[in-house]
């Protein structure tokens, strides 16, 4: 059947966001808000046919996502936006001054949608929780879903509806569920209306839904290949989706009528009430889609969108299983094959072109072009170009990278296994433990070992399971690098000098104050601290030291009496408040944040870590982002120790803030490299053995984990990889 439809095409690109654009906004006359993960919220105004730049708002202290938009009223009247990001804060913001107004606090993790219902805001979070809020005051909480929240929307009848990762959406009037939706198989991930129709969703299962309100699927849309993150309905009855699959695309009657290819995730799209479409790309870049000529954009911007599309499509394109830059090129065919048939795959321009090896006429024989279908994680993994049944992982540990092992079905493990140590320069030694690795994981139970074996090299027998060997066992994929994290990091070592240092000018500053001078220490006190400083410092490598009752009762004096400056040398976790109020001194938090990582290393102080852990990380919470370096990597392996405590406790609520709390971290632009090694190895062990991991990706750790990889440090860039491997497995 003939659909009438005109087909979009460019009208104009909005560039000045740093990083992926992840949520748009249409505020009717005033333009267009956009948010990103380089935490701004930007508004476009539209001058003549085309938007520009007109404002941007600064605030959030991590990525921002959802966005609502507030029509002019007497308290805003140029309109207002509320946002909500990571950092688990939902903004409001008065357009007409560009300032924030209401900072409304109460989320634990995430904000992931904001709706309004009237003067209220609505949020929903990845802590399961809607939230009303009403003049900058919550009014009401509940726990909607068992799972994260990822969208909620107000109906023409005045009710909510929430979609979670709990693959269901639900029907709300007031906080009393009516309705649940069934049908998707994965995550609800963004929601809409559709007028006089019903409710649009879209799912992490790569489809859309169009539900009546009764529940009953009235239509079903499958086109995208990967997760679609947004859905939006136009009054001509036009449907827009985004995907993580490059692209926004259009349907009509629930048939696909346009596919626009982007050079990059389409994190949302929107329609404009003229029709136009407005789409968000992980390159950063706003775009504006039109069918009307006159809005179309000039010839330059056109090829220069092609340029980009065309260059973006190249990067990514797989030949055999592997990206086309990686392919070899044409000298490759300079070096013989080693069996008649052998197959291997090179770059020729912009394609990957297969040539088989001719043994009797000594030369490679064009097979012809290779193009990678749908069904590519089925075909042979490939490496150096060459295609084979297995490339196996090898982990030799003693913190060796880990190596590539390729080998076919066809040929003797024995010889692959001699070729192979040879090309790593392994000891020949190893050989039976790799052709036994080889057998295992190939699935090859039934070949007979020949362990009457003698290396042809060096005529010696063949390695015999149990001896002795510095190699450690080799292993299959999956194998990480750096997770899960075992065991807790602390901070032991005390500068006993420098402290009794610094007590001595602050007593020497209280002596010649005449309003503190009485909290200072006497002669006979101060001789008495030496020699607590003595014993400490004597004491401390093996955790025992021992003071008497007058010694505890002189530091209690420094603690309780000693104004809150010189505080610094002494700490009790009684103290962590007071030292974090704002003005907070960063020797103090220094100090006290350490103190509290170091109880980590008792097993008694673990239930008061557990109990205490929403007030303790808060109160540090700062610390992240201090240009004090040593506050950096404290916080972090405060988060790091709690990942590990919360995964030993199995406490599924507690490794979701730390989780949380990592993710705001490792987006931090001037976090120093060991802080962000610490933060990562702590995602990557909540993902790994804790309750988390599903909550992970939908809080799209995959792309913290591609940026880590591609990391100049070469730890980063291996938890990265780490991370990365968790994210693929099923």
């Amino acid at each position: 059947m003939e659909i009438d439809f005109n087909e979009y095409k460019l009208s104009s690109e909005l560039r000045g966001h740093e990083d992926d654009v992840r949520g748009i906004c249409v505020c009717g006359n005033a333009g267009i808000a956009t948010s990103s993960r380089d935490r701004t919220v930007r508004l476009w105004s539209l001058e003549g046919h085309k938007y520009a730049a007109s404002r941007i708002l600064l605030g959030h202290t991590s990525f921002v996502g959802p966005l609502a938009w507030i029509s002019p009223n007497e308290e805003f009247p140029e309109g207002g936006v509320v946002s909500g990001g990571m950092d688990t804060l939902v903004l409001v913001w008065d357009l007409r001054t560009g300032e924030k107004v209401q900072t409304l606090k109460g989320h634990q993790l995430q904000v992931t949608s904001v709706a309004l219902d009237g003067g209220d805001i609505v949020s929903a979070s990845v802590d399961c929780t809607l939230r009303r809020w009403r003049n900058g005051q919550p009014t009401e909480s509940w726990e909607a879903h068992k799972a994260a929240i990822q969208a909620v929307i107000k109906l023409p009848s005045g009710e909510l509806v929430t979609g979670s990762s709990d693959t269901t959406l639900k029907l709300w009037r007031g906080s009393k569920s009516t309705h649940t939706f069934a049908g998707h198989t994965d995550t609800v991930r963004g929601l809409a209306v559709m007028s006089d129709l019903g409710i649009l969703s879209a799912s992490h299962d790569s489809s859309i839904r169009l539900w009546s309100l009764s529940g009953e699927v009235l239509m079903e849309m499958v086109g995208h290949t990967s997760i679609v993150y947004s859905v939006d309905s136009h009054v001509s009855g036009l449907i827009v989706s985004g995907s993580e699959d490059c692209s926004a695309k259009i349907w009509k009657d629930g048939v696909c009528v346009q596919t626009i290819e982007h050079p990059g995730c389409v994190w949302d799209a929107k329609f404009l009430d003229n029709g136009d479409i407005v789409t968000g790309c992980s390159d950063g870049v706003i775009r504006i889609w039109t069918v009307h000529q006159d809005r179309l954009a000039d010839s330059l911007e056109l090829e220069s969108y092609a340029s980009q599309l065309s260059q973006y499509k190249r990067s990514r394109k797989r030949v055999g299983g592997l990206k086309l830059d990686d392919l070899p090129g044409l000298e490759a065919l300079q070096v013989p094959g080693t069996s008649d048939g052998q197959t291997k795959v090179v770059r020729e321009g912009d394609n990957g072109v297969a040539y088989a090896w001719n043994l009797r006429e000594q030369k490679w024989d064009k097979i012809g072009e290779v193009v990678d279908g749908p069904d590519d994680n089925l075909r042979r993994p490939v490496f150096d170009g060459i295609e084979y049944d297995y490339v196996f992982d090898v982990d030799i540990g003693d913190g060796e990278p880990i190596r590539k092992l390729p080998y076919n079905r066809s040929d003797n493990p024995y010889d692959t296994a001699d070729k192979w140590l040879l090309k790593e320069n392994l000891p020949l030694s190893y050989r039976q433990q790799i052709v036994e690795f080889i057998l295992q994981n190939s699935g090859q139970k039934d070949f007979t070992l020949d362990s009457s074996f003698r290396d042809p090299y060096t005529g010696s027998s063949a390695y015999i399971p149990g001896a002795t060997s510095s190699m450690s066992a080799v292993s299959a994929k999956p194998t990480f690098k750096h997770i899960p994290k075992k065991g807790v990091l602390v901070f032991d070592v005390a500068q006993f000098d420098g402290i009794l240092k610094k007590i001595t000018e602050f007593n020497n500053a209280l002596l010649s104050d005449s309003e503190n001078k009485n909290s200072s220490l006497t002669e006979l006190e101060f001789s008495r601290l030496g020699a607590i400083i003595k014993v400490l410092k004597d004491t401390s490598h093996y955790h025992s030291s021992k003071l008497a009752d007058v010694d505890i009762a002189l530091l209690l004096k420094l603690l309780n009496s000693w104004p809150l400056a010189m505080i610094f040398p002494g700490v009790l976790s009684e103290i962590i408040k007071k030292v974090t109020t704002n003005p907070a001194i960063p020797a103090n938090l220094l100090t006290s944040i350490r103190a509290v990582t170091n109880l980590f290393k008792n097993s008694c102080f673990y239930n008061w870590l557990q109990k205490h852990r929403s007030e303790i990380l808060d109160a540090f919470s700062s610390c992240y982002s201090s240009p004090n370096k040593n506050l950096q990597l404290s916080y972090s392996t405060l988060i790091l120790n709690y990942a590990v405590l919360l995964i030993e406790k199995k406490d599924q609520e507690g490794q979701s803030q730390v989780l949380s709390a990592a993710l705001v971290i490792v987006e931090e632009e001037n976090l120093e490299v060991d802080s962000k090694f610490r933060v990562l190895v702590a995602i990557g062990s909540l993902m790994l053995d804790g309750l988390v991991r599903k909550i992970a990706l939908d809080l799209d750790v995959e792309d913290i984990a591609k940026a880590a990889k591609a990391s100049k440090d070469a730890k980063i860039a291996e938890v990265g990889a780490d991370i990365e491997l968790l994210t693929k497995q099923s």
